[in-house]
């Protein structure tokens, strides 16, 4: 077996990068969406694309698969006498795109600005994919290390039956080192390992005071209607300082790194005079606290809105938890103090929708020194930080439990501008390409590993 050094495999993902693009672009032509209503015969379409793309790296044992839920597609090549195995993961489903007008390009053809390549699922998580078959293609027939690739499809809309898919293929699956990619770089020409990711929980709170609607003006000013009484309600999730304010939720230290708060500002659009809510450094309240949102709320629109009390409102909640804290706990202690700071009495029902672990990675071992290396090498010498994400990939508690013994790397194409499940999703085109020399890197540099 021919071993490749660093400048032939820059070299030989610059020659592969055209065709790279190429096959992202026409991934991006296909709305694989996993939500329900949505046409799944797109998603079919999207796995058996990248079943294609596996095959045509060489990967002998190509195969499109599921378990009650969207397809996954899993390609399998044995590695050498003595070599290390090691599992890429990425996902080929995609985010709705909401509200069209928001869009400057259609969002399913992708279209170059500014050394930007825009569309959806062109970064989240379609070029995860195509970092996986760039580095094997730089290797071609000389591939130093085992390869089991898995390819999910339905990870955007909650990976309902990823665990089943585990559980079934396990052995397949198994490897040495898992390299899941579908995080981000700390910024543009700063890449990042990502260590830790909070946890979610979603649920839904419905408040009801009256058996129907009611004349405001005869029984308003003593009868409390649904809205005010909804608003108080979770108004209480929050102490006057915006920190949450349920009891008992776990909050750990964070990543010795300083987030600006005018990068962050910029990056979250606020607008002027708004200020930040909670307290402490930034990236504790953003990767290592709870934080607990309201996604929207049922209630009459305020055109057709009629003089009456309103009898019902109902609240989606998100919960995004620290690592280390545990979703079914975080849910329990949400769900006593929306009982208890039930306003007036109203009837207060509550309704989960989704729990999401949130994990913590020991970062240290031969593997994680072999991915610093390759990454301090593909971005020509800046040394990679170790960061969390604030937004969570339950799953990875799922491969720890599966996989004690493989060593987990959480990397992406993402940057701070990427736009992730946003309008005009994009992907920094060189970042891209260093994205995939460091996979190629760390291809050759885990071959040197002991299986």
């Amino acid at each position: 077996m021919t071993v490749r050094t660093e400048e032939e495999l820059r070299a030989a993902i610059r020659r592969e990068m055209p065709g790279v693009r190429a096959d992202l672009e026409r991934l991006v032509r296909i709305p694989g969406i996993a939500f329900a209503g949505f046409d799944h015969s797109h998603v079919e379409r999207s796995a058996e694309a990248v079943a294609e793309l596996l095959r045509g790296v060489g990967l002998p044992d190509v195969r499109v698969v599921r378990k009650g839920g969207q397809p996954a597609v899993i390609g399998r090549r044995p590695a050498p006498p003595g070599a290390p195995t090691v599992l890429l993961y990425a996902h080929h489903d995609v985010q709705p795109v909401g509200d069209l007008s928001q869009w400057v390009s259609d969002p399913f053809e992708a279209v170059e600005r500014d050394g930007r390549l825009y569309g959806r699922g062109v970064a989240d998580d379609k070029a995860g994919v195509m970092a996986h078959v760039a580095a094997l293609r730089a290797f071609g027939d000389d591939l130093p290390v085992g390869v089991v690739v898995f390819i999910e499809g339905e990870e955007e809309y909650g990976s309902e039956s990823l665990e089943d898919l585990l559980r079934e293929y396990r052995e397949d699956l198994a490897a040495d080192v898992i390299v899941i990619a579908d995080s981000g770089n700390w910024d543009i020409g700063q890449p990042a390992l990502t260590t830790g990711l909070r946890g979610i929980v979603n649920g839904f709170v419905e408040v009801r005071v009256l058996q129907n609607a009611v004349h405001s003006g005869q029984y308003g000013g003593a009868v409390p209607d649904a809205l005010i009484t909804l608003s108080r309600l979770i108004a209480s999730l929050h102490d006057e300082h915006g920190d949450v304010a349920v009891e008992g939720l776990l909050r750990t230290p964070s990543a010795p790194l300083d987030y600006p708060e005018e990068r962050f500002r910029a990056e979250a659009g606020m607008l002027d005079g708004v200020e930040f809510i909670g307290s402490g450094r930034l990236v504790e309240r953003l990767w290592t606290r709870p934080a607990i949102s309201i996604l929207g709320i049922d209630a009459p629109a305020t055109g057709g809105a009629p003089n009456a009390l309103v009898p019902v409102a109902k609240a989606k909640f998100s919960v995004r938890i620290a690592p280390g804290d545990s979703a079914q706990r975080v849910y329990d202690a949400v769900t006593e103090h929306l009982r208890r700071h039930a306003p007036w009495g109203a009837r207060v029902t509550i309704e989960l929708e989704q729990l999401g672990e949130p994990c913590a990675i020991d970062a240290t071992g031969p593997a994680f020194d072999a991915a610093r290396q390759a990454f301090a090498e593909a971005w020509d010498g800046a040394e990679p930080v170790d960061m969390g994400i604030g937004g969570s990939i339950p799953f990875i508690a799922t491969f720890q439990e599966l996989f004690p013994k493989a060593a987990i790397l959480v990397t992406g194409v993402e940057d701070p501008d990427t736009c992730a499940h946003g309008p005009n999703e994009s992907l920094h085109l060189a970042e891209f390409e260093r994205v995939c020399i460091a996979e190629a890197l760390l291809l050759s540099k885990v071959s040197q590993l002991t299986a």
